[in-house]
């Protein structure tokens, strides 16, 4: 029996019956290709296409970067609100929604466990939690992954998801930038690994500080990542950007960048670069 009949050359379903397929489907930003969003999944959500990098989420990444048997660590840290900050929606609010969305505390999922050979601390930024903001809980966590792997020796891997440094919390979210960049400093001495991955957005305060600092830093195709915005320094300086400013690309082919590595590429590549870190230390 046919459940479809074809009128006019269209597809109808018979009488009684209704295909629902909202949501099903998604439209690349670059190509304009609609894609099934099953397809997209499979793809670690970069167009089958055009092979554009769509956000990915904080879980996912660590799913896909780390071996199973991960652990998820230093979860339990909550902003405290020190401004009592209020603007059009009370901080204390925006935390609240953000939380209930996401599932998460904060901005960021720190992570321990193996990456083929190498033993690893991961820490990775949320972008859909008030756009990946810096503030006192995110910088915590990432000075505590750089403490876990000063105790352990294991190379620490950040990946960066983030509008930059939170407002609503004033000069505590600017602290941060000082106490990670100082602890990235005692790694350096002690000479263990740091990889920096910057993804779309990575900008602000995070590019100011942590996310510019690895002995490798790396990024996906088209992440935009710089310190203000395009559309700031355009009306800062008056003149036109060059096309494709602030691009990954575009920081690679001007020496900001060591490497621009494609999503499904992410993980061997890391590998044979702590492979190669290992045996140069």
């Amino acid at each position: 029996m046919s459940w479809f009949k074809r009128e006019d050359n269209e597809i109808v379903p018979p009488e009684g019956h209704e295909v629902r397929t909202e949501g099903l489907w998604i439209k690349c930003p670059q190509c304009r290709k609609v894609i099934w969003k099953a397809d997209l999944e499979a793809n670690l959500q970069v167009c089958t296409n055009c092979g554009y990098h769509f956000k990915f989420d904080a879980r996912s990444r660590i799913a896909n970067l780390l071996d199973e048997g991960y652990e998820l660590v230093d979860g339990g840290l909550t902003s405290t609100d020190p401004l009592e900050f209020t603007d059009l929606k009370p901080y204390k609010d925006r935390l609240r929604q953000a939380q209930k969305k996401s599932g998460l505390n904060d901005a960021i999922i720190n992570a321990i466990g193996r990456m083929g050979p190498h033993e690893i601390v991961l820490s990775v930024m949320e972008y859909s939690f008030i756009g990946g903001s810096m503030g006192a809980v995110v910088g915590e966590t990432i000075a505590r992954a750089v403490d876990r792997s000063l105790a352990t020796r294991h190379p620490l891997i950040i990946v960066s998801a983030s509008g930059g440094a939170r407002m609503m919390e004033g000069i505590a979210s600017l602290m941060q930038l000082a106490k990670i960049s100082a602890g990235l400093a005692k790694m350096d001495d002690a000479k263990i690994p740091y990889i920096s991955l910057m993804t779309d957005p990575t900008t602000g305060g995070v590019t100011a500080s942590f996310a510019m600092l690895g002995d490798l830093n790396i990024a996906e195709p088209g992440a935009l990542i710089g310190f203000a915005g395009p559309r700031v320094i355009e009306q800062t300086i008056r003149q036109k950007l060059p096309e494709g400013f602030q691009r990954s690309e575009f920081l690679l082919e001007h020496g900001f960048l060591d490497a621009i590595v494609p999503r499904r590429e992410l993980k061997d590549y890391l590998i044979n670069a702590l492979s190669w870190m290992k045996d140069k230390a």
